[in-house]
């Protein structure tokens, strides 16, 4: 898969000059919604002998239409997670587009001319609620108003689980739930975050319980804080784990935020590793404790539901 990172206005040289069937969307999380969208265009690629491009932003576009801080904002995913899902898929072109104020502005027409048919497109697909400017004028609806059949016109149909949509927003209400069961459901993966290991207060090891403290970006969405069965992928290999996301209030209030590691049956020195953890299933929620001892046979308990998850 090539990556083609774009700054508008681009320029000529920067697109492949062969056609393809150009998916668009944003695609935060890649869920089972958004991969229909990414195998339908797969499949006409497929149908007319050409590449299979996504188009999608660096950045949610409320950043420019809400003067938000890009800082406040949760992605399911950060794009470099986007990226590895668009080639497990099979995309062969992923543009990238910085979704700036000047881009942020163009005419629903110019971005038909520029975004569409400049990128060589025999086919757009999207789903159903995808727009490109003002809702009542930019959306799939008018598309074909701007495509003045220079183009194929394919249009997805939502997905739905349970009756109800999948979609980012219903992702996210389940992560703040802590139910990674039905996360996993929508998403087609179990959800997982990436990050460095880095040196924390230690006081794991105090406790019996030595944990990779996790160093992640701001920009990533969290489960609901408590403490998980999980799975953690280091240096290509993925080791059983029992993760908590807290404050560890019982040691006073007012702490960071973090996410802790403990890997099962595992003594590897890991400071500096690039990691991805995985949640697969809420122990419990995060609760402060009178001490340490209450602490400890808490975590005991714990490990002890984390070896039954994975091994009854």
């Amino acid at each position: 898969m090539k990556i083609i990172e774009i700054h508008h206005p681009y320029t000529k040289d920067q697109i492949p000059n062969e056609p393809v069937v150009l998916v668009l969307g944003f695609f935060d999380g890649v869920h089972r919604g958004h991969q229909k969208v990414i195998l339908t265009g797969k499949k006409l690629a497929k149908e007319k002998n050409v590449k299979l491009a996504v188009m999608t932003f660096n950045q949610h576009p409320s950043v420019v239409f809400k003067k938000q801080e890009g800082e406040n904002l949760k992605y399911l995913t950060t794009l470099k997670q986007k990226e590895y899902h668009m080639e497990r898929l099979g995309v062969d072109y992923l543009y990238e587009i910085e979704f700036t104020s000047n881009f942020a502005y163009l005419k629903p027409q110019d971005f038909v001319d520029q975004y569409i048919v400049g990128l060589h497109a025999v086919a757009a697909v999207s789903g159903f609620d995808y727009t490109y400017g003002p809702k009542d004028i930019a959306d799939v609806a008018h598309l074909p108003e701007y495509a003045k059949e220079r183009f194929d016109i394919v249009t997805v149909a939502k997905k739905t689980l349970d009756g109800d949509k999948i979609s980012s927003t219903r992702i996210r209400d389940l992560l703040d739930e802590g139910n990674m069961e039905e996360v996993a459901k929508l998403l087609g993966y179990i959800y997982e975050i990436e990050g460095t290991v880095v040196h924390g207060d230690a006081r794991g090891r105090t406790l019996g319980y030595p944990t990779a403290n996790i160093r992640f970006k701001n920009s990533v969405r969290l489960p609901v804080e408590g403490v998980y069965v999980s799975e953690i992928k280091v240096a290509g290999n993925w080791y059983k784990a029992m993760s908590s996301i807290g404050h560890n209030d019982t040691f006073g209030e007012g702490r960071k935020l973090t996410v802790e590691v403990f890997i099962l049956d595992f003594n590897k020195d890991i400071y500096g590793e690039t990691v991805r953890v995985r949640f697969n299933h809420l122990i419990r929620e995060q609760v402060k404790f009178a001490g340490a001892e209450d602490l400890i046979r808490q975590l005991n308990q714990d490990e002890e539901d984390t070896r039954n998850y994975f091994y009854k």
